[in-house]
């Protein structure tokens, strides 16, 4: 619902804050006072296309607010990063420059122009003769008549089911076009699972290897150093053991004059038994070390194929047994193409099987739908000085065989739908965008509404030209069908047929006045007195009769009753 719009140096408009309510509001006034000004207002929230010459002469920059309410574009809001505010409530701002690029913002975000048009289906309906959306795209007509006979959940379905199918399908055809980059794909993951698998790596061999590498690099050397530590130690005469078991034993003569040697005869054990282990260790050594002939050259071979693996698959050969197995996960998850193939041609078939279930029921229960929507609507049409038009629901294919047309499969089911128009008797049924005025438009929009047509996701209609051409009863009636739809949408309404105003619930007179030399728009809320005023002029013209004022107090006194 639209709560306030504010307009700012927009054509004849200086400065204006229009504050609305739900229900029906009628905007009155003299030809030429700027009434649609207020209507292409909010359609430039709405994303309509802005021109310079919209801003005020003399003026730089011409803007646009408004103060929605609408909870069922949340999603849209949060889809392009625009902050969402409580309850609802949604801020418009459009900015028109005399040069240069104009300005959209909501909720504070600058946004695309784009998105103020991506928002507009769930904030209002604009109808009239400059207004080309709507009932004109015939892409909206197969959505009335689901929505006239409550098939939204079977259409919802449908285009699941359909979205579903195209799944498969484009799942499918990737396939068959990638199959060569797939099987290039196996053929590499298959040969570097081989590889790293022939190298069966053991993690740290290769640091071991060059331990290994270095000693038997070294291995004589290695063998004189342990035999003349050994010796040094153990063997000879002059042993470092021997000699230190003499120094030993003298200390204990010494300790057994002087006791202050006994610490000393303590650590002798901590102190002799490392340099035994030692010794013992060297003896080993010096016998283990041998020269295998050609190990290093086998270790030369073993290091080099694992710096190979290493310099293709990783850093570490921890790094390229990850490769390795991350390889063969995605070798297994490639599986068969072939096998691949088959089972998306068994899910290809039930899922257009299971399409075609749901679209078959969907057109026939339309076809259906669209004979009484078409009765219904003439009625109305009828009553709205439209007696002598056609209206039909053509549906292209016509019919729908077993399998319907492939070309003709989409989201919306097995066909397309449009409505078609023929004003006067003799005259073609053709489209309605080709055929209708905006006063027709209108009316027409009024009688789907009447008969439960038209999407409630819209919270305000707004009515240009919906009196065109009409007068007396039909007005009445045109009256009586806006305030019906006022209980359930807040309405908008540009009229000049005082039949229609009297209904109003909230009542605007728009009119010109010079002041500075300039001329502005202005728009007052008519109540009281106010209003009698502007409907006795509605219906007297220029001079307003005592006559005019007591018929227009019985207009709104009937209303009111």
């Amino acid at each position: 619902m639209l709560k306030l719009l504010k307009i700012k140096n927009i054509a004849l408009v200086a400065e204006l804050e229009l504050d609305l309510d739900a229900g029906l509001t009628l905007l009155t006034g003299e030809t030429g006072a700027g009434k649609s000004i207020l209507i292409d207002a909010l359609g430039l929230l709405l994303g309509a296309r802005a021109t310079p010459d919209l801003v005020r002469s003399g003026e730089d920059v011409g803007l646009v607010e408004g103060l929605v309410e609408c909870a069922s574009a949340r999603g849209i809001l949060e889809a392009h990063g625009v902050p969402v505010l409580d309850h609802g409530e949604i801020i418009l701002r459009r900015e028109i420059p005399k040069g240069g690029r104009g300005r959209a913002s909501v909720n504070g975000a600058l946004v695309p122009v784009g998105v103020l048009r991506e928002l507009s289906p769930h904030i209002a309906a604009i109808h009239g003769q400059h207004e080309p959306q709507g009932l004109l795209d015939p892409e909206t007509h197969l959505g009335v008549v689901d929505r006239f006979a409550g098939l939204e959940a079977a259409a919802g379905s449908t285009a699941e089911a359909f979205r579903a199918l195209r799944g498969i399908e484009s799942a499918l055809e990737a396939l068959q076009r990638d199959r060569r980059e797939v099987e290039r794909r196996r053929e590499m993951l298959e040969f570097q699972v081989s590889e790293i698998g022939r190298a069966s790596l053991q993690p740290g061999e290769d640091e071991a290897l060059e331990q290994e590498k270095h000693i038997q690099a070294h291995a004589d050397r290695l063998a004189t150093l342990a035999a003349e530590s050994y010796a040094l130690l153990y063997e000879d005469e002059a042993a470092a053991l021997a000699r230190l078991g003499q120094v030993y034993r003298r200390i204990e003569q010494l300790a057994a004059i002087d006791p202050r040697f006994g610490p000393y005869i303590e650590t002798r054990s901590a102190l002799l038994s490392p340099l035994e282990d030692l010794s013992l260790f060297l003896r080993d050594y010096r016998e283990g070390i041998s020269v295998t002939p050609g190990r290093l050259d086998e270790i030369e071979a073993r290091l080099a194929l694992l710096g190979r693996l290493k310099r293709k698959y990783g850093a570490t050969l921890d790094e390229v047994l990850v490769f390795g197995e991350t390889c063969a996960q995605e070798l297994r998850a490639l599986g068969s193409p072939e096998e691949r193939e088959r089972a998306l041609e068994e899910e290809r078939l039930a899922a257009a099987t299971a399409f075609l279930e749901r679209a078959r029921d969907l057109s026939d229960r339309r076809r259906q739908a669209a004979g009484k929507l078409e009765g219904l609507v003439r009625a109305e049409l009828r009553d709205l000085a439209m007696e002598r038009t056609h209206f039909l629901v053509r549906f292209d294919p016509a019919t729908v065989g077993h399998d319907g047309d492939r070309t003709s499969w989409s989201e919306r089911g097995l066909e397309r739908g449009e409505f078609l128009l023929s004003p006067n008797p003799g005259e073609e049924l053709r489209p309605l965008a080709r055929i209708a005025s905006g006063g027709e438009l209108s009316r027409i929009l009024l009688a789907l509404q009447s008969v439960g047509s038209i999407e409630a996701a819209e919270k305000t209609f707004v009515f240009d030209e919906v009196d065109a051409g009409i007068g007396g009863r039909v007005a009445e009636v045109v009256g009586r069908k806006l305030r019906s739809i006022a209980g359930r949408h807040q309405v908008l309404c540009v009229t000049h047929l005082p039949q229609i105003a009297c209904q109003a619930d909230h009542h605007f007179a728009v009119s010109k006045r010079v002041a500075a030399g300039r001329t502005q728009t202005e728009v007052r809320h008519l109540v009281g007195r106010e209003r009698v005023e502007e409907l006795a002029r509605m219906l007297g013209g220029e001079t307003i009769t005592e006559a005019a004022r007591r018929h227009a107090r019985e207009m709104l006194q009937q209303q009111a009753g």
